[in-house]
């Protein structure tokens, strides 16, 4: 009997083992789904839509400073608070885009920028400006990090370059534009109009981004499609890498926000390029500062022509995109000598030629200060200058997405933290340095420190491969 019981429960396993049947494998992207084979206008029209939203901004202190009696260094704070929110949202935000998506973090995060800029269009203190500035600072940061990522989303190497120099003009434009825009307003209007038609502004950029900017992640694109499957077909087997993870939702969102403070800990490379930009960012924000003690009591310029003075600092952005053909060129050869896939550093050659570039235009700048001096002098000298910021910055942002492609949104976000810190910090000391050293003295010592960090691009284009070699997060 016992003979026969066994053999009756082996027969039973054996069958039961040949009915089973074999784990099916994850779930994967058609080519239609599939961000990276979207076509040429559906990538480019997200990527417009998004980089626009980097572009509204806008300086009103001469308005509040006389409208609240304050200061021109409490009225700056407003500026401070705004680049600092900027640089804190992008620690939360960047990594939840790793999570949820990048979508959700778009449509949420510009919803609450229009209701922050609510009170803004009314106004009715310094101390409600001042709160619900930093409020759209970290309602917006999502747009200096996890436009990052979504660019890597839906773009290859080399190809990723042109996309990558577009989005990282479009917030250095915003700073350039805003001033030349408030200039008008702010000497003709009320200074509040300038929040009014920045609201206006996002409100629109918030039905685009809900029209035209789809999910692009590729990992939460899988977990919807598989969750699709599962209820069409009823079977329960389709399954996305998310539907896996072995940890807590809450667990997972803990550790993907503690993954930008361990590239700035652990990543050599990450820090270092990110210490670059926040020095160039912090110079870069106390260097507008300028513009007003130059042109208004050096030149007599009215409110509203000082204002235009910030757009060569755009003419020099715009003229440094115009370059990116000539780039893809060469990454495209470099692409061509390494079996098609160019090491990251080839974007650092764009740095070191934006390392020498600012330097020369803050010296420019500087000597070209002076009141007696025509002042098409120090406005060629700011285009050069934002051909250089342009130049650096886009190398940097380029080299991040690509080394650290798998969490180029958490990448983003350490540098926008840090670099963010900078520019919010610099220009607060930037009228008392002036007073103090004079605008030659103080413009010709912040050349100086760019001089001083010029060699760095050269240095990281060096030591960049041994690093990445003994990074945890690299590719």
């Amino acid at each position: 009997m016992s003979s026969a019981s066994h053999t009756l429960r082996d027969d039973a396993d054996a069958n039961s083992s040949s009915m089973t049947k074999p784990e099916q494998p994850a779930v994967a992207l058609d080519d239609s789904e599939n961000p990276i084979h979207w076509s040429t206008f559906k990538k480019w029209l997200a990527l417009v839509v998004i980089s626009s939203g980097c572009f509204c901004a806008s300086f009103t202190e001469p308005g509040m400073a006389r409208d609240f009696h304050a200061s021109h260094e409490v009225t700056v704070l407003t500026i401070s608070f705004f680049i600092l929110g900027l640089g804190i949202g992008p620690l939360v935000t960047g990594p939840f885009s790793e999570v949820y998506g990048r979508a959700i973090i778009y449509r949420v995060s510009y919803l609450l920028l229009v209701l922050f800029g609510i009170p803004l269009a009314i106004g009715p203190s310094l101390a409600v400006v001042l709160v619900f500035r930093f409020l759209q600072g970290l309602a917006g940061a999502s747009f200096l990090s996890v436009a990052g990522g979504s660019v890597a989303d839906m773009f290859l190497g080399p190809k990723v370059a042109t996309p990558m120099a577009f989005y990282t003009a479009s917030p250095f434009l915003g700073p350039t534009f805003g001033p030349a825009v408030a200039g008008f307003i702010n000497q003709n209007l009320d200074w509040r109009w300038t929040f009014r038609i920045c609201l206006v502004w996002m409100f629109c950029e918030l039905i685009a981004i809900l029209l035209f900017v789809p999910e692009s992640y590729a990992p939460v694109l899988l977990k919807r499609k598989a969750a699709r499957l599962r209820k069409e077909t009823g079977d329960d087997n389709h399954w996305a890498p998310l539907d896996r993870r072995e940890t807590s939702m809450g667990r997972m969102l803990y550790l993907s926000c503690t993954v930008p403070f361990k590239l700035l800990i652990f990543d050599r490379m990450a820090l270092l390029l990110d210490i670059w930009t926040a020095l160039l960012l912090g110079i870069m924000y106390l260097f507008f500062q300028v513009f007003p003690i130059i042109f208004e009591d050096g030149h007599h310029f009215n409110m509203q022509t000082t204002g235009l003075t910030f757009l060569s600092l755009g003419g020099g952005i715009v003229l440094a995109l115009g370059t990116q053909p000539w780039w893809n060129r060469r990454t495209a050869r470099v692409a061509k000598e390494n079996g098609g896939k160019p090491p990251p550093e080839t974007t650092l050659v764009m740095g070191q030629a934006g390392g020498v570039i600012v330097p020369i235009g803050m010296f420019m700048f500087a000597f070209t200060s002076y009141p007696h001096v025509h002042w098409i002098g120090p406005l060629i000298s700011a285009a050069i200058f934002g051909t250089g910021m342009l130049f650096a910055f886009t190398a940097t942002f380029t080299y991040l997405v690509m080394a650290y492609r798998p969490i180029a949104a958490s990448a983003m976000a350490a540098n926008s933290a840090l670099r963010s810190t900078f520019g919010a910090i610099f220009p607060l000391f930037a009228a008392s340095m002036y007073a103090r050293l004079g605008t030659v003295g103080a413009t010709a010592l912040l050349a100086g420190l760019t001089t001083v960090m010029l060699p760095l691009p050269f240095i990281f284009y060096k030591i960049g491969p041994r690093l990445r070699e003994t990074s945890r997060f690299a590719v």
